[in-house]
């Protein structure tokens, strides 16, 4: 079983950054793919980040290249995503995603992900 912890969310101005961490329990993390997808409410689960277990490739949505940065750090079972010029419409709860079945290359499919954290806060203001 892999528990996912997100930390860092908040409020923060348009034009300002934050960084989300989240923290993995178990022995493998190494090997998890990982990304963190958002959802504003009353919209669908969406897409954001990815990272591959494998390689180190990443993957961004649209709405957040250039912006938004996702990272590992396998030595403390964390992933992270930097966010820099936020934007009003980035506020939603961010989730951090794990995909444990070893899979080669990101993922970005909601389906694909069998462990989810509980979800962090948010919002930015214009």
């Amino acid at each position: 079983q892999v528990q996912l912890v997100e930390s860092g969310g908040g409020s923060a101005q348009a034009g300002g950054s934050l960084r989300l961490s989240c923290a993995a329990s178990g022995r493998t993390f190494s090997r998890y793919a990982m990304a963190w997808f958002r959802q504003a409410p009353g919209k669908e689960r969406v897409f954001v980040a990815a990272i591959s277990w494998s390689d180190g490739g990443t993957y961004y949505a649209d709405a957040v290249k250039g912006r938004f940065t996702i990272s590992r750090d396998n030595a403390k079972n964390t992933v992270y995503l930097r966010m820099k010029s936020l934007r009003p419409e980035d506020t939603a709860v961010y989730y951090c995603a794990a995909d444990s079945s070893g899979k080669r290359g990101a993922a970005t499919l909601v389906g694909r992900f069998d462990y989810w954290g509980q979800g962090t806060q948010v919002t930015v203001y214009s």
